[in-house]
């Protein structure tokens, strides 16, 4: 049976990036080899991967030969560093392109977008969303806060996660909604 894996801000090719993020990797192309030997460590042929969001700052052409490596039904939801998607031959590697997606895994509305959403659809229901964008920044902390202050100040669920590659429980590899739920 396929599961479910998600994950979010990858930026192949993004040399400032590590930097940025005070990621792992002393240069491009260590970065690139090591979060595709991450993602087909986990990820089989028969799995669906769900990117959230700028996953490469190369070319289509650059960016077409890492999807080709990469295991697995590929979804988008677009970010803002994903230019190279309107490209033919890279939209072709996608089973779907989208600004936000919901499906339901495991009987769980999950609710898909590259930027955090404060409030989203079926949220009274538990729905789960799932974000990037904001990298570990500020950002994030000030994103928290607002989840934090309407958990205390409401009865509206926030079930929000960050599944930018940079996050510690992501590691650079796709989760599971479980590993990301139960992060650790």
């Amino acid at each position: 049976m396929p599961r479910n894996f998600y994950i979010s801000d990858c930026h192949f090719f993004h040399e400032n990036i590590i930097k940025m993020d005070n990621r792992p990797f002393s240069s491009v192309e260590e970065m690139n080899s090591e979060m595709i030997k991450r993602w087909n460590s986990v990820v089989t042929k028969q799995d669906n991967v769900y990117i959230l969001g700028d996953f490469s700052w190369g070319t289509s052409s650059d960016t077409k030969v890492i999807l080709d490596q990469l295991a697995g039904a590929k979804f988008l939801i677009k970010g803002n560093h994903d230019r190279w998607a309107k490209d033919g031959a890279c939209k072709k590697m996608f089973q779907g392109i989208y600004d936000y997606k919901m499906i339901v895994n495991n009987n769980k509305a999950v609710v898909m977008c590259h930027y955090p959403i404060m409030f989203y659809q079926s949220q009274h229901r538990n729905a789960i969303h799932l974000y990037g964008h904001v990298h570990s920044t500020v950002e994030e902390v000030l994103f928290q806060q607002v989840v934090s202050n309407i958990k205390r100040q409401t009865d509206i669920p926030m079930n929000c996660y960050n599944v930018g590659c940079m996050m510690d429980y992501m590691d650079y590899t796709p989760r599971t909604l479980e590993e990301i739920i139960n992060r650790k």
